[in-house]
């Protein structure tokens, strides 16, 4: 079957099974909300959120044996690193212990943990069906469109922020079965749980003047996704100094949460009921109470997520989002009260907007998701601007994105067809030249300038004849000087001419350091050691020209 036939098919499989998992979630935490809605009004219901972060954590670190937090980043490393292989179980463990942390109270969202479990089921469908790497990795981004279209009914923003997170290019070989996948997604949950947007508002009227103050929301929501970022990653920080299992940790992470929810309710849970309230211009507290919830929310989602709770962000920069837009437009309300702004549920889609963009980095996926969970298309204008301008001020501050910060302070996120991104797609063991001829350190000259006539390379490497120990190089500019005078042949031995200080490289190093280090030290090959036995020589001729090769290979998709 033509590859794309293929890649089509199987993808829209894929979106449905991702569809179901985000339909299987949302039922999950709707359940837990009803049954645990009844107690509520009881005095240690701050004690429900630490149980349900505690037996999250148990969950994922006894029984599943994977870590907290939401997952995204896993999806981001198999794609740039591992060839989008992902582990089966990783298909329902963020499903089951994201409903715990969430259905109990925690602030975080359901989205990053279903895009985890359709990557995974992405993942593991390409290997039933025994596709190459390059399929594998477009089936986790179906996986993971499929998963958001569903959870959001948002099939365009699954769409794009496959594109601009998890894969990070745009490719004729992917859009196509991934726009697939995201629609069958889309149309499972609609299926199954309706076609509704997630948020309705009445229509706004959008003017210069709300448009012009946009540029003034962006600059605070940029400033809060600043703000947002470290605290999240300050408290997890500050968990991990705690010499305390996980488990205990995320209990007591819950019931300071619980703690804050029993003076603020708002800051609990995914809190898109109080989302509604503010699209739709009915939410009472004032300008104070709201600023404080801002503060809370961005506290309760720092300690559900950074003490060892599951669950996403994207919910959290929603609500923070809506928060911080209803606060901006009471505040200039306040100082310029007799211009006419549009309505405060318009300031409260733009804040969600800047939010999600500016965490997330991706302006793209804030724009369309907004459009597509609220219909607000009126919003445009205003729309693409706050998420242009809190994009590029938090990418001033915060070179990374959220989701693969760590990745890249810890050098392992790789853009595709990137310089970093084809070296790490080739190998050492590729590139080794084994037709080297080795001699010993007391083979005389004569005895070796035979083995030169015999050889087309200018390095030989000295091991031992006994342990096969390496123990040097000779290059034939080191014995240039004795080539005329016969009377040597018998009485110079090679480890007079050796150099035996030889700077190495291992079978597991990375080629993007090798080549610097060749560029460094003006080298142009180096010998392959492993064990400190000899392997074979890796040259900067043959690192290049397999470079190109694959380079040419990524280029074709």
């Amino acid at each position: 079957m033509d590859d794309r036939l293929l890649l089509i098919a199987i993808g829209a499989l894929v979106g449905i099974c991702s569809g179901l998992a985000a339909v299987a979630l949302n039922t999950g935490l709707h359940f837990m909300a009803e049954q645990l809605g009844r107690i509520r009004a009881h005095w240690w219901v701050f004690l429900l959120p630490g149980a349900g972060a505690m037996l999250s954590s148990l969950f994922l670190g006894k029984i599943t044996q994977e870590g907290a937090g939401h997952g995204v980043p896993e999806v981001v490393y198999s794609v740039s690193r591992q060839g989008g292989r992902m582990r089966f179980r990783s298909a329902f463990s963020r499903l089951i212990s994201s409903c715990l942390t969430i259905g109990s109270g925690g602030s975080a969202g359901p989205e990053a943990p279903v895009v985890t479990s359709g990557a995974s089921i992405g993942s593991n469908i390409a290997r039933f069906f025994g596709l190459n790497e390059r399929q594998r990795i477009a089936l986790v981004g179906c996986g993971s469109a499929g998963a958001l279209a569903a959870i959001f009914n948002a099939p365009i923003a699954g769409l794009v922020f496959t594109i601009e997170i998890i894969l990070g290019e745009w490719s004729a070989l992917t859009i196509v079965p991934i726009a697939v996948a995201s629609v069958s997604g889309a149309q499972v949950s609609r299926l199954l749980q309706g076609n509704q947007i997630a948020f309705q508002h009445l229509r706004f009227d959008v003017d210069v003047t709300t448009t012009l103050a946009a540029v003034g929301l962006a600059l605070l929501t940029a400033t809060i996704s600043i703000l947002f970022t470290r605290a999240l990653i300050h408290s997890h920080n500050v968990s991990e100094k705690i010499a305390l299992p996980v488990w205990i940790r995320a209990f007591f992470g819950g019931c300071m949460v619980g703690g804050i929810g029993l003076m603020l309710p708002e800051v609990l849970g995914e809190g898109y009921h109080f989302i509604q309230k503010m699209v739709e211009g009915s939410f009472a507290p004032g300008l104070s109470l709201v600023v404080l919830l801002v503060a809370a929310k961005i506290a309760a989602t720092s300690l559900t997520l950074g003490w060892g709770g599951s669950g996403g962000i994207f919910a959290p920069c929603l609500v923070i989002g809506s928060f911080s837009g209803v606060m901006y437009h009471r505040f200039v309300d306040f100082l310029w009260p007799g211009l006419s702004w549009a309505d405060e549920g318009c300031f409260a889609l733009l804040g969600m907007a800047g939010l999600v963009s500016g965490i997330l980095q991706a302006p793209l996926t804030g724009i369309f998701l907004i459009v597509e969970i609220t219909g607000g298309y009126e919003t445009i204008l205003p729309l693409i601007l706050v998420s242009a301008l809190s994009t590029t001020i938090c990418h001033a501050w915060e070179p990374a994105s959220f989701y693969f910060r760590e990745l890249v302070e810890k050098g392992l996120y790789l853009r595709p067809r990137t310089d970093a991104k084809v070296l790490a797609d080739l190998s050492i063991a590729e590139l080794v030249e084994t037709d080297c001829k080795t001699v010993a350190r007391d083979m005389l000259l004569g005895d070796f300038i035979k083995v030169v006539q015999r050889s087309h390379r200018n390095y030989f490497p000295v091991t031992d004849p006994e342990t096969g120990q390496f123990e040097g190089m000779i290059h034939l500019d080191d014995i240039r000087p004795y080539l005329f005078d016969l009377l040597l042949y018998e009485t110079v031995f090679l480890e007079q001419v050796m150099e035996s200080d030889v700077e190495a490289v291992d079978l597991n190093a990375e080629l993007a350091d090798v080549l610097d280090r060749m560029d460094e030290g003006n080298l142009f090959s180096m010998p392959v050691v492993s064990g400190g036995r000899f392997v074979g020589m890796i040259s900067k001729a043959t690192l290049l020209d397999k470079y190109r090769n694959e380079l040419m290979v990524q280029s074709q998709h």
